[in-house]
């Protein structure tokens, strides 16, 4: 867990009233870890605060932590694609099964405005700005 952790440079910080975990910048990974680690933050009750580039397998947060615990500041972007795997050679390929049931469990927003763009594809859709703060509040 400590390597996650590294890895995709979260970090908590304890503030006077509640805890929060921050994300700084995570270029994703293996699905697994993001799922036991975004699991985790959801019992603990903390706030997620996005502060940085949230890509691929990070954006798994916006569909385990209720989204009334998670906030993004002008510095937060999310991308998003299609899922894929790596066959024993190295080689990528696409994952049309998982890719439908991970845009299925997006909240509705999200899923809403990856549609408008045309769906998930191995193309990386980046959300940020106005378009993200209409969908997240702006954390305090």
């Amino acid at each position: 867990m400590r390597q996650l952790l590294a890895a995709i440079v979260l970090c908590a910080a304890v503030t006077s009233a509640h805890a929060e975990v921050r994300i700084l910048s995570s270029p994703g990974g293996q699905v697994g870890p993001f799922i036991d680690l975004f699991d985790k933050v959801r019992e603990s009750g903390e706030r997620v605060v996005i502060d940085g580039p949230c890509l691929s397998a990070c954006t798994l947060v916006l569909m385990t932590v209720p989204s009334e615990r998670i906030c993004v500041t002008r510095r937060a972007v999310l991308g998003f694609h299609a899922a894929r795997s790596m066959d024993r050679r190295g080689r990528m390929y696409a994952e049309p099964e998982a890719s439908k049931a991970v845009h299925e469990a997006y909240p509705a927003p999200i899923r809403a405005w990856i549609s408008r763009r045309g769906g998930l594809t191995s193309r990386m859709l980046l959300l940020r700005g106005r378009e993200l703060a209409k969908i997240y509040p702006r954390c305090r």
